[in-house]
């Protein structure tokens, strides 16, 4: 990581640079590409102002502290950069795992009864179900063109599926009681 410190009000050490170099070090195994940091160091009366702002890999990440100790408010900074990073990269991987899981998902079986097709691919749709009456179901089927109806009884509060026959006629499937 390229580390730039800055002193305001405070005379340079190199002490204070190789310590804020260190402490930047463990930030490389959650940045993937080249980063920057450039850390601005100041003292006003007995304020000690570490700022550290970290900027690649897609993300600029901002922290500052104020303590009475030069290194305390770096290592505080610090610890608040790397909730961030933390946070930042667990939400870019909830969402990429989570797009593919939205949309149709393949599931793989093996199939031993049919030796020319290895493979089969279930598309998997989630589906909102309605509480209605078996003849407002039979109703909503012959407005969609969609082979079957998944709805809750709004007698038995159970869940129903009416599907559509071959021959044009309807049928329902009843979980037994």
């Amino acid at each position: 990581m390229q580390t730039s410190v800055t002193f305001k009000n405070i005379d340079p050490s190199e002490n204070l640079k190789s310590y804020v170099g260190e402490k930047l070090d463990r930030f490389d195994k959650y940045l993937y590409n080249p980063a920057e940091a450039n850390v601005v160091l100041s003292v006003e009366k007995f304020r000690h102002m570490a700022e550290i702002n970290i900027i690649g890999d897609r993300l600029n990440i901002y922290g500052k502290e104020v303590t009475d100790d030069m290194y305390s408010a770096i290592d505080i900074a610090l610890d608040k950069l790397e909730k961030q990073i933390k946070k930042n990269k667990d939400k870019i991987r909830k969402y990429r795992s989570g797009s593919k899981s939205n949309t149709k998902e393949n599931i793989v079986e093996d199939n031993p009864f049919m030796e020319d097709e290895a493979t089969r691919h279930v598309i998997v749709r989630n589906i909102e179900y309605k509480p209605m009456d078996v003849e407002e179901a039979i109703m909503q089927m012959s407005l969609v063109n969609d082979n079957f109806l998944v709805f809750t009884d709004a007698r038995s509060n159970r869940v129903n599926v009416l599907y559509r026959r071959k021959d044009g006629n309807y049928g329902l499937i009843q979980p037994r009681s």
